[in-house]
């Protein structure tokens, strides 16, 4: 019998799109009619993502909550070519933290872009269809779809940003939104490009005749066949992640995207990168992925220590932060790449904890360039005098940042660092050294933005309204519940992680 579990994750695909339907019919000067459209859309699907989360059972860990549609046949000489291309969702361990994530950044993203004025209906629209993607890539178990939703996950980006994002001139170079916004495209397809060509060559060798990737795990790909491919999916889903020296779109994206899509991008888009190389490359080619490790690991660290270093010379609020998430996600991929328990779930928990913070340095960003008009750290000054909440809110964000403990990222780089020691000592010691440079650039931007003597043009600020004070409080209150009572999500996490390490055994 068919129940309402069944249907949860094709829910959490279709509400968004149900909800920019609706505001297609919505004349544009109803613009009240549609922030509320798109609100309402938001909080089913926070509400959704919450009780798909809780009702998880990671005691019997796999994927839960299945159903699958079958969609193309492909006639052949194959075994499954009677199911080649099925809407096949599920959910597991590692995937349901990255559902509960996007349901909190899509919820407090709408609340953010309440003060949107220019064409919010099409803004709104896209948003939504952006954030149906994003949580199509997690729950699906079908390779085509999984990439169908990856690009519906991408492709709005270029619009949100090239039409409503804002361009910056600095002392020596300037960056323009659509420059911003064709970066980013160029780089996102042409990783695309590669985990296409990833896709065909294993839906070939695997000879089945299905994209489902529940079948495609239990064929045994040819050694060499995994050592030429893996690198497809390594750099194609890289590119996404951030990683060095791929990561240059990223920075660019951040200073010229409007506040909600900034947080969209840092909080959850670069997550996909990382979860494809865990979902495609990891589970079906465990070999290749053992021989490329190595790899991944260096340029890991190297994105840790650049990152990290690179944002010490920023003095643009956007580019600090967008430098710290490409030094963050360093820490994602060092994570993964010890093919350690300790590592990988730490890797995990650092994409959830690294999206709420980050969704969170945006969003109080947002507020104070709306309110000043910049975001240069030389003129900006004593802002917490007029602006108390959200010099608040940026502190816990960076604190979280720097790995405060009792706040989220304590927990999961913590995790890092052991499975980090337990395989690349070395390298543990050259991510802890990064973790004191995001000290040093953290506390540097608090101290010299919000702190001190207040500048005379800033002493008429207003603080943040109540509708982007609710966004930031359920941001804020995640962090500090992920800091605060980290086990049930490492529990859930550990389900999923130990199946995916179960496929290493025995290897090398």
């Amino acid at each position: 019998m068919e129940t309402f579990d069944s249907y949860a994750l094709f829910l959490l695909i279709v509400i968004p799109l149900a909800g920019a339907a609706v505001i297609m019919l919505v004349p544009s000067r109803m613009a009240r009619a549609i922030r509320w459209a798109a609100t309402v859309a938001a909080a089913a699907n926070l509400l959704l993502s919450f009780y798909v989360v809780a009702a998880y059972d990671f005691e019997e860990g796999g994927f839960q909550f299945q159903r699958a549609w079958d969609w193309i046949q492909i006639p052949g000489p194959w075994s499954h070519g009677d199911k080649a291309i099925t809407l096949n969702l599920g959910m597991d361990g590692i995937a349901a933290p990255m559902v509960l994530l996007t349901g909190i950044v899509l919820f407090t993203g709408v609340l953010i872009s309440w003060r949107i004025a220019n064409r919010n209906k099409d803004f709104f629209i896209l948003y939504l269809l952006l954030l149906s993607g994003v949580f199509g890539v997690f729950v699906s178990v079908d390779m085509f779809f999984f990439f169908f939703f990856y690009e519906l996950a991408v492709l709005p980006m270029y619009l949100l940003i090239g039409v409503w994002g804002s361009s910056s001139t600095f002392p020596t170079f300037s960056r323009t939104k659509e420059y911003s916004a064709m970066k980013l495209m160029l780089y996102l397809v042409a990783g695309s490009v590669l985990v296409w060509i990833a896709i065909m060559a294993i839906f070939v060798e695997a000879g089945l005749g299905t994209f489902n990737l529940m079948e495609l795990q239990n064929v045994t790909l040819d050694n060499d066949f995994q050592r030429v491919f893996f690198p497809f999916l390594m750099v194609g889903f890289g590119v996404l992640a951030g990683l060095w020296p791929f990561h240059t779109w990223s920075p660019d994206g951040h200073v010229a995207a409007p506040t909600a899509v900034s947080m969209v991008h840092a909080g959850v888009l670069m997550k996909l990168g990382a979860f494809g190389i865990i979902r495609v490359g990891m589970l079906l080619m465990p070999e290749g992925a053992q021989d490329w490790m190595p790899v991944l690991i260096g340029l890991g660290t190297v994105n840790v220590l650049y990152g990290a270093w690179s944002a010490m010379g920023q003095t643009d609020l956007k580019y600090v932060i967008g430098y710290s998430s490409v030094s963050h996600m360093g820490y994602v991929m060092m994570g993964l790449a010890t093919l350690h328990s300790l590592g990988v779930a730490g890797a995990v928990l650092q994409m959830l904890s690294h999206g709420l913070m980050t969704a969170l340095f945006f969003a109080v960003v947002g507020v104070v360039y709306d309110r000043t008009h910049t975001r240069d750290m030389t003129v900006l000054d004593g802002l917490a005098k007029r602006m108390g909440f959200t010099a608040v809110l940026f502190a816990l964000a960076g604190l979280a940042s720097l790995g405060l403990p009792g706040l989220s990222g304590f927990v999961a780089e913590l995790l890092v660092f052991l499975g980090l020691f337990h395989t690349f000592p070395v390298l543990g010691v050259l991510g802890i050294i990064g973790a004191g440079i995001t000290a040093v650039y953290i506390l540097r931007l608090l101290a010299r933005v919000f702190f001190g003597p207040i500048g005379e043009q800033w002493k008429d600020q207003t603080d943040a309204s109540g509708v982007e004070r609710i966004g930031a409080i359920v941001l804020a209150g995640f962090i500090l519940l992920v800091g605060l009572f980290p086990f049930p999500f490492i529990r859930v996490i550990n389900s999923g992680v130990m199946e995916l390490l179960a496929r290493f055994e025995g290897i090398g």
